[in-house]
């Protein structure tokens, strides 16, 4: 397995990028705006390919690198479905599992540090954000933040997990770069309380001032959205009330970009044709299914996502290929059902 800790100085943040082999499929988690270039050149040199980018919350010290990564590669973004984003292609809940060639992460909520904080799981390491850090936790005094929840997450779901489990978390500030849960449970100086008033009453007494760039990474975070109105202007974008009169035209074929998992839990547009995002580039070039399914019939491509940022890049991506009747459900699955559309499991 390739496995990279990576370091921004400024704000103490760790970022961590996972791929099972060379040459495969890769996934990052926490990226840094400012340190893109230097991922990007990390994944040529190891010849990866990004298909998923992940942040464990919305962060207050620094600008969050997932929008440039999802430009830059046409990556899916990940976070909670509490997340106050605007868009990530991907909302994760609680037990949800994200998956990649070769690896799994486990979705776990584990609110505190803010009401939006996850951490995610995989076989013998947890990455916890903020939550627990190292010999320390979150600050629970902003965006939503609560010390009795983050006790809940910690005390009853992170030290829960075996002890030999190694702990990544999101920042440090002091050089450390891993932990396990047993050390954490042994000398993490903010867990050696004797109950969640004695926690609650520690978190509420530190005092800290905000983080220094918070009133800019805050704003900036909450708009990672793809700018689906640049893919309107063309034509390329259907509406929800739109796109239900064009379902059972014969010359519409309908695609689900989502992934299994998430249509067996949020249901389907009735008569859509199940091609994953992860295989459109394949689907898409001469000889590919959907190339050849739009070339030989003349029929229009439609395609949805749970949010409309997938099938936003998909409809480009498919103009470039050379299917020029491509277009997308603009806002997905979410916006379909909004406008009344019917869902089938």
């Amino acid at each position: 397995m390739i496995f990279r800790q990576l370091f921004d100085a400024t704000s103490g943040t760790y970022t961590y990028l996972l791929a099972s082999r060379r040459g495969g499929e890769a996934l990052i988690v926490d990226p840094v705006l400012e340190k893109v270039d230097r991922y990007l050149l990390l994944m040529r040199e190891l010849d990866l390919r990004l298909v998923k980018a992940v942040d464990t919350h919305l962060h207050a010290d620094h600008i969050t690198g997932l929008g440039a990564l999802r430009d830059s590669t046409r990556c899916v973004t990940v976070m909670g479905e509490q997340s106050s984003v605007d868009v990530v292609a991907m909302r994760v809940a609680d037990g949800d599992v994200l998956r990649i060639e070769g690896i799994e992460l486990e979705a776990i909520y584990t609110p505190g540090h803010t009401d939006d904080s996850y951490s995610f799981r995989m076989q013998d390491r947890v990455f916890t954000g903020d939550t627990l850090l190292i010999r320390g936790t979150g600050r629970t005094d902003f965006q939503n933040g609560c010390p009795k929840a983050q006790y809940e997450s910690i005390f009853n779901r992170l030290l829960r997990l075996p002890d030999e489990t190694m702990v990544f978390p999101a920042h440090d500030y002091k050089g450390d770069t891993v932990s396990t849960i047993w050390e954490e449970k042994r000398y993490n100086p903010r867990l050696q309380v004797a109950c969640v008033d004695d926690y609650v009453a520690l978190m509420n007494g530190l005092n800290l001032s905000n983080p220094k760039m918070m009133d800019v990474a805050v704003p900036a975070n909450q708009h990672q959205g793809l700018a689906q109105q640049e893919i309107a202007r063309p034509g390329w974008a259907i509406d929800a009330k739109q796109a239900q009169a064009m379902v059972w035209c014969k010359d519409t074929v309908l695609v689900d970009l989502r992934e299994k998992t998430e249509r067996l839990k949020h249901g389907s547009i009735p008569g859509s044709l199940h091609a994953p995002y992860s295989d459109l580039e394949e689907n898409i070039e001469a000889g590919g299914m959907l190339h050849e399914l739009a070339s030989a019939t003349d029929r229009r491509l439609l395609f949805y996502c749970a949010f409309g940022e997938r099938s936003a890049m998909a409809v480009r991506a498919a103009h470039d290929a050379g299917l020029e009747r491509a277009c997308h459900v603009h806002g997905g699955i979410d916006a379909w059902k909004k406008a009344g559309g019917s869902v089938t499991h």
